[in-house]
């Protein structure tokens, strides 16, 4: 299983994603504070469950340390309990739809004469435009001799 990203912990923690961002945290949250699984029941006291890693994010989103510290207390566990693993899985997938804000975005216009309107930004979907055609161009001047 792959770790889960310390950007995306980080960007939860912070509430980036609005609503579907905060319902991703409350989920990771609630899956933290679960109960080990039989399987990593009896490992329990020698592995942490998460919870103390994920309350220090909370308290400062902006630190990667911590959230790399949740990331691999998430990983440590994931390995000890099968049950957990499973759900952390599950979890991520979800969460991997949730738009933190993360990536790089450019946006260039350049040479020539633009007819008709430029959106700039990311991830846009469902946009219609209804436009006039461009002006047609005007004919050349007859010649006068």
């Amino acid at each position: 299983m792959d770790p889960v990203a310390v950007g995306l912990l980080a960007a939860l923690a912070g509430g980036a994603g609005g609503e579907a961002g905060r319902q991703a945290w409350a989920g990771l949250s609630a899956l933290v504070r679960r109960p080990f699984g039989r399987d990593g029941g009896g490992r329990a006291q020698a592995v942490g469950s998460g919870e103390v890693e994920l309350v220090r994010l909370a308290e400062d989103p902006g630190d990667q340390g911590r959230a790399q510290s949740l990331s691999t207390a998430l990983a440590v566990r994931a390995a000890v309990d099968e049950d957990f693993r499973a759900r952390l899985a599950a979890w991520q997938e979800r969460a991997a739809l949730v738009r933190t804000g993360d990536g790089a975005v450019t946006n260039t216009i350049s040479g020539g004469t633009q007819n008709g309107p430029v959106v700039q930004g990311r991830d846009f979907s469902g946009l219609t435009f209804t436009t006039l055609p461009p002006p047609a161009p005007s004919p050349p001047p007859e010649d006068a001799t």
